[in-house]
């Protein structure tokens, strides 16, 4: 897991990596990594997606809601949990902040009691978020390969059908296979998808199977 904590002074950056140290059980191999210049922490972003994002508001230069809305238009950055640490009690700054992608608020001075099983609980929702992630592209990948069975199983069907009709008529045979080619071509001609192509390529040799 990883940590990305955006403020520019120096005394807080301290202060923040201290108390994200001491995360409990969900800390174990949670790398921490502090910023004191906003664009260079959108840079590592940008190379290293975090787990998750501990932004200050008030930076000169880029402020944490800036900050934020770029770092949301990276790839794969709307999953990540993103919490802003403020003094700022405006309700306008709030709403503009949860409308730029901000998870969560910390008001300042930030009460470790409070910091820590927020940050705790986003990390483990964040754990389990890409846990179902994983999950989901691996059983994408299953159906793939099962569908992939079912297709070769098909092809190999209408083989043995073709083949079938070879024994009775060489030339019928030989005409199936090339048919089956033959209209492949013609569809790639006329720009048809891909998947249509192969499905016409499978279907082509079944024209004749009554002979």
């Amino acid at each position: 897991m990883l940590l990305y904590i955006v403020d520019d002074n120096q005394i807080n950056l301290v202060l923040f990596e201290k108390l994200c140290g001491l995360l409990p059980a969900v800390s174990q191999g949670l790398e921490i990594h502090s910023f004191l210049d906003p664009f260079e922490a959108l840079t590592a972003c940008q190379h290293n997606l975090p787990d998750l994002l501990l932004v200050d508001y008030m930076m000169p230069g880029l402020d944490g809601l800036e900050l934020v809305a770029r770092f949301r238009r990276q790839p794969g950055a709307m999953d990540v949990p993103v919490v802003m640490i403020t003094a700022a009690q405006d309700r306008d700054i709030r709403h503009r902040a949860l409308a730029a992608g901000i998870t969560d608020f910390l008001n300042k001075p930030v009460d470790p009691l409070e910091l820590q099983p927020r940050l705790t609980n986003l990390l483990k929702l964040r754990q389990q978020h890409l846990r179902l992630k994983d999950r989901n592209q691996w059983l994408a990948e299953e159906v793939r390969k099962a569908t992939r069975q079912l297709v070769d199983r098909e092809m190999e069907t209408i083989i043995r059908l073709t083949r079938a009709a070879e024994y009775r008529d060489p030339e019928t045979g030989g005409h199936i296979q090339r048919m089956a080619h033959y209209t492949r071509l013609i569809a790639k001609a006329l720009a048809l998808p891909e998947e249509q192509c192969e499905l016409l390529l499978r279907a082509a040799p079944m024209h004749d199977v009554g002979r």
